[in-house]
């Protein structure tokens, strides 16, 4: 997994909120939440919300962006 050192620790991960999310892809919150509830974009639940590391949120555009083209 991306931003996991080799001794497994979380080095300079960037977590982002739904919202935050959902601002970086122009889409609705609910939408981003349909994506993290059907597995397609990477979660952290942290207590009742979510955190999404960026990486996932970049890693997710490439391959949606791949599969139109």
């Amino acid at each position: 997994m991306a931003g996991l050192r080799s001794d497994g620790q979380l080095s300079g991960v960037r977590f982002l909120t739904v919202a935050e999310v959902a601002t970086v892809m122009r889409v609705s919150k609910m939408t981003v939440y349909r994506l993290v509830h059907g597995g397609e974009l990477a979660a952290v639940r942290v207590g009742r919300s979510f955190r999404v590391p960026e990486h996932a949120v970049h890693e997710y555009l490439r391959g949606a962006f791949q599969e139109t083209a």
